[in-house]
């Protein structure tokens, strides 16, 4: 998990964007971009801002002379100007004059970062609609009033709702995933927000120039005027009061009343009956941060003062996922020609958008987005609604010590994934003692959920309150269970051995549950995201209503899908395709049947090639065959460059082979091929979460994969693997032998019939190896195959029944590790001096003995009826001077024979 804040990244955005000048600046810099709408002009200066802040701007004008009007872009939380210059030279050639800064404590701009106060960075903003007032380029509504309007995401976003409030002179804005109040977004329900408050705090708190990028200075430089609080170790960039109210905070892990008050007055919602410009709001849907609530409070206030209010709910957001720039920043452009050139017949489009996911692109795994519109937003309740019952017993849970381990929903830097649970993939983790489930019976009908659903609980405890986190999952017939969004809502709970009743409101999200599947309310005490009590609690936990609501919305209808341009060429391409490959002679080979013959065997490899990439005649494997029977421990052995990797990667499905075929009980090996899920597989060490236990490591994993949890075999995964109590600690606290048997187990969980191992042993110590060894021989004993590559041959002779050799890509031998060794048959005797040949004579006629002969090191004798104890035996008798025996010779000398010998 990446949780780095790159400076040119739109992550957080918290409170409000710099901005700033009082009155002007010099120019230090100028540059120009070719653009459809003519070339751009860029000015760079510094500005004064309030309170002798020094403001790094950017103003980008195109075309020739005349008045128009202007547009300021915030940035986001550890951004910069540099962030917006893609859509502020795109607004240039559109006729805007456009004005980007460095917000104070970030990029080259000076200051520190008072979260958007009204005389720190607000007033920034109205220094700078000062400045632009008294440019030529700038259209005037009157004396010192500019036509402008103004955007940004996250915290420039915030900084756009709060220019609305304290200056009159803004006549539109378009702020994007940002907050309507800081105190809500960051403690709701009065619940403290420990994982993003210390990512927001931690990236404003390193000194000002310590990120990396080209907008900032070098690291540890302070610019002039930063401050001396802005090399404060605790305190970095952020004014002395803010620093000491998240410090307050973290160590209480709960909000106390002053910071509530105090982020609460520097929010928008404080000047919420102050707003009264057209606003387009849009806000990610797949964001722990900043939720739908907080754009829907933002919405229902800035509408009851008589604005013109349109929202469009993205499909990403701050915990990551597409944020749609390119869409939002062409519906911005339309907001603003309407409102700020007047040009009433441009559409502004719909009142309320709700971009919704269409499943996979089979040709790159994307998740394909598509749109839904209606005529009015209707909040988070929807215009209509579902009742679904629920059922579930009263049920007692506990608050562990600490809050820990904790549950998981969202995980910041991990957006990608947490959108793939709109197909059916969740990271999702409750743990058993923690969660209340109630649960709906299977739903005779498809319902689209648009909005907060809600449910009535009731809980009793003997502490003071409770926390709880509350989600809602969509089951499967099968089982498989998704959170929505990765999301949960937390509630604070006054504590009553009585019991209190509490409406809980879980998170808003658009989302379809499809016939068939039931719908799950879990209630924990922990999450990751969030500050749990430190004490531990008993709760009692009861349904007080068993009604669950579901807001919907049936005046929304899918966007018609516009067709490409390429699209009408599709035919004429189809064409020149079908004449290309009769012209070639050349046809896509379709998956072959499976063999009967073969659904007993582990694997086959018939005269499998594959050449490097752009090469036409050199291999990285060629013409390889080679066959592995049930139960065999199966070692894979060449020198680097053989073509074991890529061999390995054929095998499971993730690169085609160029000629071939590998059989994988039968069933031919492709990639996504059904006959993989009996393969299992450890290659290149396995990722961890370092806080969680191995077993709650190995459950996330399991669920990950959508089958049934029946089908994990997990105890007995875990009885091969013998980690035993370790499965309940910390994997941080690990060796590096009980990762790799951790890892081991993940790869066997389900029992695979096909177990594949990338050395195993990689960094284990010799007691460490032995217990490797004898999980591996365990697991072949039970009826299954594994198949090892590894580089130490003497563990490899010790753990393997038999061999595969490669060289630069082909197959020297393949066989029983004894064949391939050396005869058992064939025996070493060293003895203490030189043998006569007499002696070696007599040794040759004994009974069980085909040959002896003498070697360099001594005896060479090739069994036939006796065992080498009794041949040692006789030896004495002939009172030979014997002082070792062995086989012919080690795997080394046999794999440096082959190798040294192979073409």
């Amino acid at each position: 998990m990446d949780l780095r804040w790159p400076r040119r990244r739109r992550w957080f955005a918290a409170a409000g964007a710099l901005a700033v000048l009082v009155a002007g600046g010099v120019a230090v810099g100028t540059a120009t971009a070719a653009g459809g709408g003519g070339t751009v002009r860029r000015s760079d200066a510094m500005l004064d801002g309030a309170g002798g802040v020094r403001l790094d701007t950017s103003y980008f004008t195109a075309g020739g002379p005349g008045r128009r009007p202007a547009v300021l872009l915030g940035h986001g939380f550890g951004g910069s100007k540099d962030d917006v210059r893609g859509q502020a030279e795109a607004l240039a050639r559109r006729g805007y004059a456009v004005l980007t800064w460095s917000a104070r404590g970030f990029g080259h701009s000076t200051g520190r970062i008072g979260l958007n106060a009204p005389d720190g960075e607000v007033a920034d903003v109205r220094g700078l609609v000062d400045w632009l007032a008294r440019r030529p380029e700038v259209l005037l509504d009157a004396p010192g009033d500019p036509r402008v309007g103004i955007s940004g995401v996250s915290y420039g976003g915030a900084i756009s709702l709060l220019a609305a409030g304290y200056d009159p002179r803004i006549d539109a804005i378009a702020p994007r995933m940002t907050y309507w109040n800081l105190s809500d977004a960051l403690f709701p329900s009065d619940v403290y927000k420990k994982l993003w408050s210390g990512i927001f705090f931690s990236s404003g708190s390193a000194p000002l120039g310590a990120e990396t990028g080209d907008g900032g200075t070098s690291a540890g430089e302070l610019p002039p005027g930063a401050g001396k609080s802005a090399g404060d170790p605790l305190c970095g960039r952020f004014e002395p009061s803010v620093c000491a109210l998240y410090q307050r905070v973290a160590q209480a892990g709960k909000p106390d009343a002053a910071a509530r008050a105090t982020l609460t007055a520097l929010s928008p919602s404080a000047v919420a009956s102050r707003i009264k410009v057209p606003a387009l709001i849009v806000q990610g849907q797949t964001d722990s941060l900043f939720t739908l609530a907080q754009s829907d409070a933002m919405a229902k206030a800035i509408k009851a003062n008589g604005a013109p209010v349109a929202v469009d709910w993205i499909a990403g957001g701050h915990d990551g996922g597409p944020t749609e720039d390119g869409r939002i920043d062409k519906r911005v452009t339309a907001w603003f020609d309407h409102y700020l050139k007047k040009q009433t017949s441009k559409s502004t489009g719909p009142a309320f958008r709700v971009t919704r996911t269409g499943g996979l692109n089979s040709t790159d795994g994307s998740v394909t987005l598509r749109g839904a519109s209606g005529p009015a937003y209707p909040g988070l309740d929807g215009s209509g609604s579902r009742k679904v019952a629920l059922a579930g017993p009263p049920q007692r849970i506990s608050n562990p010590a600490g809050g820990a381990p904790p549950a998981i929903s969202a995980v910041p830097g991990l957006g990608s994934l947490t959108q793939l649970s709109s197909v059916g993939a969740s990271l999702a983790l409750d743990f058993p003692g923690q969660i209340a489930v109630f649960q709906s019976a299977p739903l005779k009908g498809g319902t689209q959920l648009t909005g907060a659903p809600s449910v009535e609980v009731k809980v009793a405890t003997d502490a003071p309150d409770a926390v709880l986190f509350a989600k809602l999952y969509d089951v499967t017939p099968g089982g498989k269970q998704t959170l929505p969004a990765s999301l949960a809502a937390p509630v604070r709970i006054a504590g009553s051995p009585r019991g209190t009743t509490v409406r809980v409101q879980l998170p808003a999200v658009d989302h379809e549950f499809a016939s068939g599947h039931r719908l799950r309310v879990v209630l924990s005490t922990t999450d990751l995201g969030y500050a749990s009590p430190a004490a531990p609690a008993a709760l009692t936990v009861s349904l007080a209503s068993p009604t669950l609501t579901l807001p919907t919305d049936a005046g929304l209808s899918a966007d018609a899908a516009a067709i490409a341009r390429w699209a009408w060429l599709l035919p004429l391409l189809a064409l020149a395709v079908a004449a290309a490959l009769l012209l070639t002679g050349r046809r896509r080979v379709r998956p072959r049947p499976a063999d009967p013959a073969l659904a007993a065997v582990p694997l086959q490899i018939t005269g499998l090639s594959k050449r490097y990439a752009k090469s036409a005649d050199q291999y990285a494997v060629r013409d390889l065959s080679f066959r592995v029977e049930r139960g065999q421990v199966l070692g894979l052995l060449g020198p680097n460059g053989a073509g074991k990797t890529t061999t390995l990667r054929m095998l499971m499905g993730l690169i085609r082979p160029d000629e071939g075929e590998i059989r994988v009980f039968g069933e031919a090996v492709r990639p996504g091929a059904p006959v993989l899920s009996r393969v299992g597989a450890f290659v290149e060490g396995a990722g961890f979460l370092p806080h969680l236990s191995g077993r709650a490591n190995l459950d996330l994993y399991w669920q990950a994969t959508g089958r049934p949890a029946e089908d994990a075999h997990l105890e007995e995964a875990l009885e091969i693997a013998g980690l035993g109590d370790a499965l309940q600690r910390a994997v941080r606290t690990y060796s590096q032998g009980m990762r790799q048997r951790l890892a081991i187990a993940q790869a066997m969980l389900g029992l695979p019939d096909l177990l594949i191992l990338d050395e195993p042993t990689n960094g284990l110590d010799p007691p460490q190896i032995r217990e490797m060894r004898e999980v591996l021989i365990r697991y072949a004993e039970g009826g299954r195959t594994v198949i090892v590559s590894s580089h130490l041959l003497a563990e490899v002779e010790q753990s393997c029944s038999h061999l595969v050799v490669m060289d630069r890509g082909r197959l020297v031998t393949a066989g029983p590790v004894a064949d391939i060794v050396g005869s058992a048959d064939t025996v070493l005797v060293g003895v203490g001096g030189e043998v006569p040949q007499s002696v070696v004579e007599k040794v040759a006629a004994l009974p069980g003995v085909a040959t002896a002969v003498r070697e360099e090191d001594g005896l060479l004798a090739v069994l036939d009826g006796l065992t080498a104890a009794q041949f040692v035996a006789e030896l004495v008798r002939l009172d030979v001077p014997v002082d070792r025996v062995g086989p012919h010779r080690r795997l080394e000398d046999a794999f440096l024979t082959l190798i040294g010998g192979s073409s």
